[in-house]
């Protein structure tokens, strides 16, 4: 089930959150994942890590909230860009 959806173009993507914390660290991370609306389930979701930490997980996902869509979108289309030109 997508915690948020956004678009981008004509392309609808449904949002999951997700914390993620290393064995070496108390902290943990908050990552976002994209996955394209109508796609199968083998599609791979695009992975982007959102600049916010924190040594409590309902702190993390209380901030999650607080992102606005065109945040969102915009780490998208960042992570979009950067995949484009990586092939």
């Amino acid at each position: 089930m997508a915690w948020r959806v956004v678009d981008i173009g004509a392309q609808r993507w449904n949002v999951s959150i997700a914390a993620e914390r290393q064995p070496s660290s108390p902290l943990w991370y908050l990552v976002l994942a994209f996955r394209a609306a109508g796609a199968g389930p083998h599609r791979a979701a695009v992975w982007a890590p959102y600049p916010f930490e924190s040594a409590s997980k309902a702190a993390l996902f209380a901030r999650a909230e607080s992102i606005a869509d065109d945040e969102l979108v915009a780490l998208l289309a960042e992570q979009l860009s950067a995949a484009h030109q990586a092939t």
